[in-house]
C-alpha cells in the first residue's frame, strides 16, 4: 500500500445503488470492479447512480440521445430525478464537447438555474467513474469532516504566518502603547 505521511491509505468502498437499465452497461462493471458494493433497483430512474452514504445521485445521459430526442423528453427526466434527489448531478457522455453539445449544456442550466442540479461533461466511463467516485468521497461523512479540519488548519497557519497580518498586529501593539501612554 501507499504510505502518505506515514499513515497507510485505505482504499475507499462505499454502497452504490444503480438503476437496472444500467446493469449491462460498462460503467457498472467499472464501478464493481473498485470493489464497491453494487446493488440494482428497478425503482430508480432509469440511468440513475446513487452513492447513499454520500447522499449524491448522478443521472447518465448520453449528449447525442438528449440531441436527437425531444427536448421535453429529457427535460422531464431531469425534473423527475432532481425532485427525488437532494444532492443531483447530471453526468453529460460526449466523445468530443462541440459547440452544439456546450449549447445543450447551457440550455439544461438556463432550465435548471436555481436548482441543485450540476451538470458534469464527460468524455468516457473511465472519466466518469472517476468524478462520481471522487465527489461521493469528498461528500461522505468521514472525508468532509477531515476536509473541514484540513481547510480550518490552513486558514490558521496562512493566518499566522501572514506578513499583513504580522503587520496588523504591530500595527495594533503600536496603537496599544500610544493608548496605554496617554492614559497616564
Amino acid at each position: 500500500m501507499d504510505e502518505h505521511r506515514g499513515k497507510e491509505r485505505v482504499q475507499w468502498t462505499t454502497t452504490i445503488i444503480i438503476s437496472s437499465s444500467l446493469k449491462s452497461y460498462e460503467i457498472a462493471t467499472a464501478l464493481e470492479n473498485r470493489s464497491h458494493k453494487v446493488r440494482y433497483s428497478d425503482t430508480l430512474e432509469s440511468g440513475s447512480i446513487v452513492f447513499s452514504l454520500s447522499g449524491v445521485a448522478f443521472l447518465l445521459m448520453d449528449a447525442k440521445d438528449c440531441m436527437t430526442s425531444a427536448e421535453e423528453i429529457f427535460v422531464t427526466k431531469i425534473e423527475k430525478f432532481i425532485n427525488i434527489h437532494q444532492n443531483s448531478f447530471l453526468v453529460l457522455f460526449a466523445p468530443l464537447h462541440g459547440p452544439e453539445e456546450w449549447s445543450l449544456m447551457f440550455r439544461i442550466h438556463q432550465r435548471f438555474l436555481g436548482s441543485n442540479l450540476r451538470i458534469l461533461p464527460v468524455h468516457n466511463t473511465v472519466n466518469a467513474v472517476d468524478l462520481m467516485c471522487t465527489i461521493a468521497k469528498t461528500t461522505s461523512k468521514p472525508h468532509i469532516d477531515s476536509i473541514c479540519y484540513r481547510m480550518i488548519t490552513t486558514k490558521a497557519y496562512i493566518i499566522e504566518q501572514s506578513p499583513v497580518w504580522r503587520t496588523l498586529q504591530k500595527i495594533k501593539l503600536s496603537t496599544d502603547l500610544v493608548s496605554a501612554d496617554s492614559g497616564e
